[in-house]
């Protein structure tokens, strides 16, 4: 087995024996020397790579010759040392400063002083090293928290250049994200006594990274840190690795190491700078752990374990504490992953509706997906909820339509799907299709037809019914038929439109199908979501829509959701009741209070206010009662305080409303989408409302109804992982529909109070 850091080692001794050789000679020649050593005021001081003692077979040397002020001759010393050098075709990156100047040069550009945080002593004055390496780690300690935000940006400006390491199908091993050059950075974090940073997992990964350059020098015969396609062959075959595949693995594994703890480090950093000093902070009294949800809190930033949490009790926690984080895009502790993957409960299979909802509302939050996943994948969480990962993760395209790799194209589908759930009345569904569509990749065959398979099985143990497993499975199948069609067939043959009709089956089904191509090709890339592409497949999907449209699965039933003797138990002392009850593993609240017009959103607000995150609810009016049957999630609460606390906020709601304002509110995602659906019923205005579940959002929709003097008859609520989709049956005063222009009043009044 070749030992690579100890040729870099070797390389470095090498060159700072010739470096000695040279300052010796030089300070003799100009009569400089005392007892045949260098006078005491001058250096040769190696910096950057070199300094770090990790030269490839063809890095330059980064030398300072460092002087005490009024050295004498110092130009012609330095023209007696590089001349030699680039007389032998050294690649040489050299300057000469005075101790205050190397000050100030640090001081103007972060990259400089990067470098000079590596300073090493060569040769000379030995003290004059000692004394430059203590006042520049000094000055950057002293100014980190001043100067990291500039470095943050300088690295996002950069990867917004290069790109990241772990997703390019010929990556630079140093200036792209995750590289070379962000594991010297992670130094310097470590340096400003800031941040913590796991150094043994940094480090074994920078070894990797100079490994895989040192055999990419030898092979190509030059300094370069790109990895070309022309010679990964054999760049793998020097390291030991079997194939391209295999090292293009390894080389976008090791990136997204070093990426996931930058992206922590700067999340950590970002925080610490935003936070106002510790003394400002006991004065004001804020707390250090705000409860976020049941088991989940956050601290300085990051989402944390509350004290109480028992993660070997509570099967769904980790999924909790992740679709909290995602969805506010916080930070998800590391060390709390780590715990997760450890000493987390099994999810028994199939997993229980909570746990499928907070896994749909994790790959439904968007951008803040891609950092709370990546910290649970690298802790190896991923794998206890989902085996399958494991044969995509880090899996190159194959294809130059794609620009990841196969496990990021998933989530990234995930993101752009997420920005489509306002579209389709299943975004659950849609989510999940969206990240397991290419599983079958890692399968010899079709990847659609093999993934089809994969689908059926993760479908059922999720949790999903077999009407919904069929589904998933048929998106999965036919997730490249959309495109397939609308750019290889005649649009204007009527037995293409028949053909994808008779696959899909239905409207619904379509707009899932339709939102899953979009989401998957604008997450391939530019050359898959052309506009001509995109633009062909909507048009597509609009003429099967016409074929179909007859075919709906229609609206939500008006059924009353208690029948008779069941709402005489609720009903209690002044045809006021509340009742709690376990219903096939979920908490179920039915309440019943007199029939008037803002009664419903205050029940709301009383559930909210008490932490109860509202699943699903029906609501209708019998007997001159507003029956409703709540399935909730959260600590059972105490039928007999819930019954005070609503009379109470039925005489006076303005504490509820207060509270509510003063709640930490979720991502609102997407923007709310609010529908008069006029087809619907004959009796009543039907009005839809797609939201991004968040506390108090039903209080909110409710009581915007309610200040319109609309009366709501009935009401279906659903919440489909992180997404609502209520839809509200309405009459006047009298009973009846409400007037064209007060429908379009009431839905402009909900929109306003959901987007204001």
């Amino acid at each position: 087995m070749v030992d690579r850091a100890a040729q870099r080692r070797a390389r470095a001794e090498e060159a700072d024996a010739l470096l000695y050789l040279l300052l010796s000679k030089a300070c003799d020649a100009l009569g400089l020397s005392k007892k045949g050593q260098p006078t005491e005021g001058v250096a040769l001081v190696a910096v950057g790579g070199y300094g770090r003692e990790e030269l490839s077979p063809y890095s330059d040397l980064d030398v300072m010759l460092v002087h005490v002020e009024g050295y004498p001759r110092v130009d012609e010393l330095a023209a007696q040392i590089w001349y030699p050098l680039w007389d032998s075709r050294t690649k040489l990156d050299h300057s000469v400063r005075t101790l205050d100047e190397a000050r100030q040069a640090a001081a103007d550009d972060v990259r400089v002083a990067l470098g000079l945080l590596d300073a090493r002593h060569v040769a000379g004055d030995s003290h004059l090293t000692l004394q430059l390496r203590s006042v520049l780690m000094a000055d950057w300690r002293r100014t980190a928290r001043d100067r990291l935000p500039a470095l943050a940006q300088a690295c996002r400006d950069r990867a917004g250049t290069v790109g990241e390491l772990a997703h390019l199908a010929e990556p630079d091993l140093k200036e792209a994200y995750g590289g070379l050059r962000d594991a010297v950075v992670l130094r310097a974090l470590v340096a400003s006594w800031l941040v913590d940073v796991p150094h043994p997992v940094v480090e074994r990964a920078r070894q990797d990274l100079l490994d895989v350059r040192d055999e990419l020098h030898a092979v190509a015969g030059r300094g370069t840190d790109r990895l070309v396609a022309d010679v990964t062959g054999d760049v793998a075959a020097g390291l030991g690795l079997p194939d391209r595949d295999a090292l293009l693995r390894h080389v976008y594994s090791t990136g997204r190491t070093l990426a996931h703890v930058c992206d922590v480090s700067w999340r950590r950093i970002e925080s610490l700078v935003a936070r106002p000093p510790r003394s400002r902070r006991r004065r004001t009294g804020g707390p250090l752990l705000l409860a976020l949800d049941e088991g989940v809190g956050q601290h300085e930033g990051e989402v944390v374990l509350m004290p109480d949490a028992r993660p070997e009790r509570d099967a769904a926690l980790g999924l909790r504490a992740a679709a909290v984080a995602a969805d506010r895009e916080l930070v998800l502790s590391p060390s709390v992953a780590a715990r997760l993957t450890a000493t987390a409960a099994d999810l028994p299979e199939p997993w229980p509706g909570e746990a499928r909802r907070l896994f749909c509302a994790l790959l439904g939050a968007g951008p803040g997906l891609l950092e709370v996943w990546e910290t649970m994948d690298q802790t190896g969480y991923i794998s206890r909820l989902l085996p399958e990962w494991d044969t995509v993760r880090f899996r190159p395209p194959q294809s130059a339509v794609h620009r990841y790799t196969v496990d990021r194209h998933l989530l990234e589908t995930c993101v752009e799907a997420s920005s489509m759930v306002r579209d389709v009345r299943r975004p659950d569904l849609l989510l999940v299709a969206a990240l397991i569509h290419d599983l079958g990749k890692a399968v010899e065959g079709d990847h659609s037809v093999t993934g089809a398979a994969i689908a059926a099985v993760v479908a059922r143990r999720l949790g999903f019914g077999e009407a919904e497993v069929d589904t998933i499975t048929l998106l999965v199948r036919q997730h490249l038929m959309l495109a397939q069609v609308a750019t290889r067939r005649d649009l204007d043959d009527p037995m293409t439109v028949d053909l994808v009709a008779g696959i899909v089956g239905d409207t619904e089904t379509l707009d899932l199908l339709e939102a899953l191509t979009y989401a998957d090709a604008r997450a391939a890339g530019p050359a898959a979501s052309s506009p001509w592409r995109l633009r062909l497949v909507g048009e597509l999907a609009r003429r099967v829509r016409g074929e179909l449209s007859g075919g709906g699965a229609g609206l939500w039933n008006e059924t009353p959701p208690l029948p008779t003797p069941e709402l005489h138990q609720v009903v209690g002392v002044g045809r006021l009741g509340v009742t709690v009850s376990e219903h096939h593993g979920d908490l179920r609240v039915n309440v019943a209070v007199p029939d008037q017009v803002g009664t419903l959103s205050t029940v709301a607000a009383v559930l909210a206010v008490e932490r109860l995150a509202v699943r699903s609810a029906v609501i209708t009016s019998v007997e001159g009662l507003g029956i409703s049957s709540w399935t909730v999630a959260g600590s059972a609460p105490d039928p007999v305080r819930l019954r005070d606390r609503l009379a109470v906020a039925l005489r006076d709601n303005s504490d509820l409303v207060r509270r509510l304002a003063a709640r930490d509110p979720a991502r609102k995602g997407p923007a709310a989408r609010v529908d008069l659906l006029p087809e619907a019923s004959e009796t009543a205005t039907v009005l839809q409302v797609r939201a991004h579940d968040r506390p108090g959002l039903l209080y909110d929709v409710t009581a915007a109804i309610a200040a319109t003097g609309a009366d709501i008859r009935s009401a279906h609520v659903g919440t489909l992982g992180a997404e609502c989709v209520d839809v509200f049956y309405l009459t006047d005063s009298h009973g009846s529909p409400l007037e064209d222009e007060d429908a379009r009043v009431t839905a402009k009044t909900v929109l306003d109070r959901l987007t204001s």
